[in-house]
């Protein structure tokens, strides 16, 4: 939920006297509007309990709304809304004692806004002591038994379990005046998630190119989250880990790129993008994935290129491309949605993507068909341009199989090589990362990843 959304909501409800003339101002009637957010969200999912994150640290501009509407929430339902603080401890090298002083302040910084935490995350290099939950309990206006420790861990899915150390669910239950279920079918299942993460030790290694992880001396593999959860997951269900890579788009540009470091990795993921920058890079990737059968999985922009690459280098459009990164081109093998063209002239460009889920139907015999086991499947779509159907009589004849298409065979989800030439070559039109769970991977993540390890095992 973001504050121009909430903000653009407001304004539109006043323009049709929504308010009834009353005088709308940014406090109450924006906390208000979030607040009706929260509770249909509750609803709509028929939850019993809504979890909500306001980013950030306190005090920061951008959150301060949210701030206020979280007190309003706490007048509103007292019994209902409890407030989870979560604050970093250092410990420096040099001094070798845990500090509470920076979370005593933060809490005080909470205060000034009205909110006082009922629980306190204390995020450190180390397990808290007794004498630390202690002082944070005194200084912080809190019971010690609600300072959870949450130490540094190897691996993210042993958070939950190291929050049980505390009792951390009973206790919000109990604030909450919930009962607790014991421990369900889910929680057995987290676990044996959890073990077979920590069992898997052979790697699999997974070059993900991308064009978002330069960040001045760091790398920001946040960028493609969904996408990095999405491979470990189905790494862990087959009994590997993921050793990811993550290569810059633009280090493969110009005369001599660095291609043949690739031959190292059982498999090439190109995640969705928008723009030119680095884009003769990734076709680069791409062409070598194909032509060296190294397992290729492309998402969104990452399909769209791979149709690009396959246009240029097997049918000889050498200028073949899209409408995205040259609208002059004469051959424009991914072209703007017809729904979006008008969009697009009148540059109407938020918010007006085909997004959200819609049906593609599978064709029998390819390898998206193998990994889903359906005919049909639901997956979610974030684009607004797709494959120019002009072209696909073609490139279909020049081998590439659409295997996956909306009902009407008009929008080109799903493009893949035959198995017989290739071990895995397929994209996507469709984001399937926002469907992996941990407990369910997504097939064509599995598919995916299988590949790669009969790659890997083959070398």
């Amino acid at each position: 939920m973001t504050t121009g959304r909430v903000y653009q909501s407001v304004i539109e409800k006043e323009r049709a006297l929504a308010y009834k003339g009353k005088c709308v101002q940014v406090v109450p009637h924006i906390p208000y509007e979030v607040i009706e957010r929260i509770e249909r969200a509750g609803d709509k999912a028929n939850a019993e309990i809504v979890i909500i994150e306001v980013g950030g640290t306190v005090g920061e501009y951008e959150n301060i709304l949210f701030i206020e509407t979280a007190r309003m929430l706490k007048i509103k339902r007292p019994d209902d809304v409890l407030f989870v603080m979560v604050s970093y401890l250092p410990t420096p090298a040099k001094v070798g004692e845990m500090k509470t002083k920076p979370t005593q302040h933060a809490v005080r910084a909470l205060n000034s806004t009205g909110i006082q935490p009922d629980f306190i995350i204390a995020r450190s290099d180390v397990a808290l002591d007794t004498k630390r939950k202690e002082k944070l309990a005194l200084f912080c206006n809190i019971i010690s038994e609600n300072v959870i420790s949450a130490p540094d861990v190897d691996s993210v899915y042993d958070v939950p379990s190291n929050f049980e150390k505390d009792k951390l669910g009973e206790k919000v239950l109990k604030r909450l005046k919930l009962k607790s279920r014991g421990k369900t079918e889910g929680w057995k299942e987290w676990e044996s998630f959890v073990r077979k993460a920590h069992k898997a030790e052979d790697e699999v290694r997974i070059a993900v190119v991308g064009k978002y992880f330069d960040t001045g001396d760091f790398v920001l593999s946040d960028s493609y989250l969904s996408v990095i959860e999405a491979l470990k997951y189905s790494s862990i269900h087959q009994g590997k880990k993921a050793k990811l890579v993550w290569l810059s788009a633009t280090d493969y540009e110009g005369k001599n790129p660095p291609l043949a470091e690739l031959i190292g990795f059982d498999g090439i993921l190109v995640p969705g993008g928008f723009g030119s920058r680095g884009i003769e890079g990734i076709l680069n990737v791409i062409r070598f994935a194909r032509e060296h059968k190294i397992p290729y999985f492309g998402i969104c922009y990452g399909m769209q290129l791979a149709v690009i690459e396959y246009a240029r280098n097997v049918l000889g459009l050498k200028d073949a491309t899209s409408r995205e990164i040259d609208p002059k081109s004469k051959n424009l093998v991914i072209d703007i949605m017809e729904s979006q063209k008008e969009l697009l002239a009148k540059a109407k460009m938020g918010n007006s993507m085909r997004l959200g889920t819609y049906t593609a139907a599978l064709k029998k015999g390819t390898v998206a068909r193998a990994a889903y086991g359906a005919d049909s499947v639901d997956e979610r779509h974030r684009h607004r341009f797709e494959v120019n159907n002009a072209y696909v009589a073609d490139l279909e004849k020049a081998g590439l199989v659409f295997s996956g298409t909306s009902p009407d065979g008009h929008l080109m989800e799903i493009v893949e090589l035959p198995q017989a030439e290739h071990p895995f070559f397929l994209g996507t039109q469709f984001h399937p990362e926002f469907q992996a769970n941990p407990l369910r991977p997504h097939p064509v993540f599995s598919a995916f990843i299988k590949a790669s390890i009969a790659r890997s095992k083959g070398k």
